[in-house]
């Protein structure tokens, strides 16, 4: 996950519960020495931001998923069977947006202060967003 982008340890839980549909999340006593060991082994690094570790993977780490690809990706379709036996897999288009949603808020809010014009237009549009999502 923190190669296809750097993210926080809790974005990452965030994300495994997410993906799982509810049904599993992974406790920071998973996640934090999992990270940590990518980072002994060279797989992973990571960079303060706002007083969290922010984690990325390194060359290495990227050049180990490559070489590994053939079970990357079935461990991948393993952990989405799974999930799509028990209905909770939404599409992967609605994850892709609703993490670009997610993405530009925080860059937007971690940005500065943001106009009480500029909250209640981006509220509505997202107020706007729900609605259709629950006329569908």
């Amino acid at each position: 996950m923190v190669a296809a982008r750097p993210a926080h340890g809790y974005d990452l839980i965030k994300a495994l519960e997410e993906r799982m549909g509810g049904g599993y999340s992974p406790s920071p006593g998973v996640i934090y020495p999992t990270l940590t060991m990518l980072e002994e082994q060279g797989f992973a690094e990571s960079s303060a931001e706002d007083g969290k570790k922010l984690y990325r993977a390194t060359t290495e780490g990227e050049a180990f998923l490559n070489a590994n690809r053939t079970s990357v990706d079935a461990i991948q379709a393993r952990i989405d069977g799974i999930a799509r036996e028990r209905n909770i897999v939404a599409d992967p288009r609605i994850i892709r947006a609703v993490e670009n949603l997610k993405t530009a808020l925080r860059l937007r809010i971690a940005g500065g202060p943001i106009a009480d014009e500029r909250v209640r237009s981006i509220a509505a549009a997202i107020d706007a967003a729900a609605a259709e999502v629950e006329r569908a």
